[in-house]
């Protein structure tokens, strides 16, 4: 248990340095609890002080760590208008939890090995996106001054064109509140980082005749 302990800290302090929700504490009790559960299968001659348990299947035990460790993980996942955040924290708790499960039942070498590689993924990987080819999504949400004619969808999905953009499909949506028009959509990078960059767009959209308010963000996940 003290292992696992130690192995979850390992994982947990990425996420601790870069001042995430869960951190060292969270990941250590997951991949210690998860590790205790599993010994427990392994002993059942001990359970209530009765030595004639028997047959007891240790999988059934590990299906119902990692069945909670999802619930847990879910409560991370935040949504923010169109951007997804936590999901790497969720499924590095989920790790944390098979950590402890294959020191649980003995596997200290591959236990070992998937807390270095999940550490490693986590403080590397996202560098190694930034190195790759890719498209980057932009959310914009555009809000009419009251009365104004607003542009045709088309003439928007022209002037995102133009700009090196492409909105996503099935991402447009449009609401209507204290007399003012609002169009949610995301914008993909067809260039990738050869596209408009945010502040460019930023500062067109602030000239744009009739738009009285605008947000842009980058669509993360």
């Amino acid at each position: 248990m003290i292992g696992a302990l130690l192995l979850g800290l390992l994982v947990g302090y990425e996420r601790s340095y870069h001042g995430r929700a869960a951190g060292m504490r969270t990941y250590g009790m997951v991949c210690m609890a998860s590790c205790a559960l599993t010994v427990l299968c392994v002993y059942p001659q001990y359970w209530l002080g009765d030595h004639s348990l028997s047959g007891v299947d240790p999988t059934r035990v590990i299906q119902g760590v990692v069945t909670g460790i999802g619930f847990l993980g879910a409560g991370l996942i935040m949504k923010d208008g169109m951007s997804i955040s936590g999901l790497t924290t969720a499924a590095s708790i989920w790790a944390s939890s098979a950590i402890g499960v294959l020191v649980g039942v003995g596997f200290y070498g591959a236990a070992v090995l998937l807390s270095l590689v999940s550490a490693a993924l986590m403080m590397w990987g996202a560098k190694l996106e930034a190195r790759l080819p890719s498209r980057p999504a932009i959310a914009i949400v555009l809000r009419f001054a009251p009365g104004f004619v607003r542009p045709d969808e088309a003439t928007l999905r022209r002037i995102a064109r133009e700009r090196g953009y492409v909105i996503a499909g099935g991402s447009f949506t449009v609401s209507f509140e204290l007399g003012q028009l609002e169009w949610r959509f995301v914008a993909v990078a067809v260039e990738g980082q050869r596209s408009a960059r945010i502040s460019d767009m930023a500062d067109e959209l602030a000239q744009l005749e009739g738009v009285a308010k605008f947000q842009m963000s980058h669509a993360r996940n």
